[in-house]
């Protein structure tokens, strides 16, 4: 701790391929702290965050991982998004006997004592996503997404459903995660050819924004063909052309137009903090509402020794802003709300369908 203050690590990206949705979940959590301070902070102190930016350079999420837990002496570390990222992060964490919490949607099949996961995982959104398109759109399936291990272990289990369903993937693509339009020719030449019902994609970050142009320049149309994917949210929605996502779909736990108090409380606050045009994406719900769970957890354990925060954060539930959400103490996933967006380019916000 420096002086009285509580400190806490933030490892998020504001340069590099996901830079745009890990800005929102730096806001997130920053604003998160903000609140809890003015109110008080944990205690009468403060909570401190020490941000620092890894540029989505996967060496550079290890390298300040250690800064953090090594030299700066933190103990509760909140951050990354990739997969690629928590892989590497987590056993420096494990090593330091601290803690990580993790904001992002991911591939689950994971656990670590370590770690708390407050994005969803795949049980939580795949067979709703999956589930939808079957029933709404047909069987045929083209998976397309970014060459690293969630969007390999998502499509493993999509795969699963649609053929439990008796439908088919007609072709499975994978681009590079530094992504150029170049290589979204694939995607068009293989769709035009063998007509899906709907593509899948987790395509991350600019990738994903390349994707969408490139989908549209085709002449392809989102009402009879959509992209459904978990990786685009608003903050990707924000960087294309008007009109470029427009009907297309998404499976989140939350999104900035979830008409409930508690919601529209949420994303008024965070709209007048970093301003009106800033997105509010599932995945920063998750770093804002993990780091009042962890103040919380604080408050209860009177300390910050992470196995003191790890008692208390046992089955602890909060009224987070998708709705009230619970740490499972088996596994320490967070019990969710699965929704299905509809994108609205031309308001740049995702829409409960």
């Amino acid at each position: 701790m420096t002086g009285r203050n509580w400190r806490i690590g933030a490892l998020f990206s504001r340069s590099g391929v996901t830079a745009a949705a890990e800005v929102a979940q730096a806001n997130a959590t920053l604003l998160a702290c903000e609140e809890i301070n003015a109110a008080g902070g944990v205690l009468g102190r403060e909570i401190d965050p020490v941000f620092y930016d890894p540029g989505c350079s996967i060496e550079r999420y290890q390298e300040l991982a250690v800064r953090l837990l090594a030299e700066d002496r933190i103990q509760a570390v909140f951050g990354c998004y990739m997969s690629s990222a928590r892989k590497v992060v987590l056993p420096e964490v494990e090593a330091h006997r601290g803690l990580l919490f993790y904001p992002t949607f991911y591939e689950g099949f994971e656990y670590s004592s370590r770690c708390y996961y407050t994005g969803s995982s795949s049980n939580q959104n795949a067979v709703h996503l999956a589930r939808y398109l079957l029933e709404n759109y047909g069987k045929r399936i083209l998976l397309v997404g970014s060459n690293y291990v969630f969007p390999y272990e998502y499509n493993r289990v999509i795969g699963d459903l649609v053929k439990r369903a008796g439908g088919r993937i007609v072709d499975e693509i994978y681009v590079p995660v530094a992504a150029a339009p170049g290589d979204f020719e694939r995607v068009i030449r293989q769709t035009r050819q063998k007509k899906p019902d709907v593509i899948v994609s987790t395509v991350v970050g600019t990738g994903a924004v390349m994707l969408y142009e490139a989908y549209h320049d085709a002449g392809f149309d989102a009402a009879l063909m959509p992209i459904a994917s978990l990786t685009t949210t608003e903050a990707e929605v924000a960087e294309m052309r008007p009109e470029i996502a427009e009907g297309h779909l998404t499976s989140a736990s939350f999104f900035e137009t979830l008409d409930t108090p508690e919601a529209r409380r949420f994303v008024a606050a965070f709209k007048q903090r970093f301003g009106p045009a800033a997105p509010v994406t599932a995945g920063a719900e998750a770093a804002y509402f993990q780091v009042h769970l962890y103040a919380r957890a604080l408050a209860a354990a009177g300390q910050d020794a992470p196995d003191a925060i790890s008692a208390q954060l046992a089955g602890m539930e909060i009224e987070a802003p998708q709705g009230r959400v619970r740490i499972d103490p088996g596994n320490h996933h967070t019990e969710l709300w699965s929704r299905i967006g509809r994108a609205s380019c031309r308001e740049r916000v995702c829409s409960v369908v």
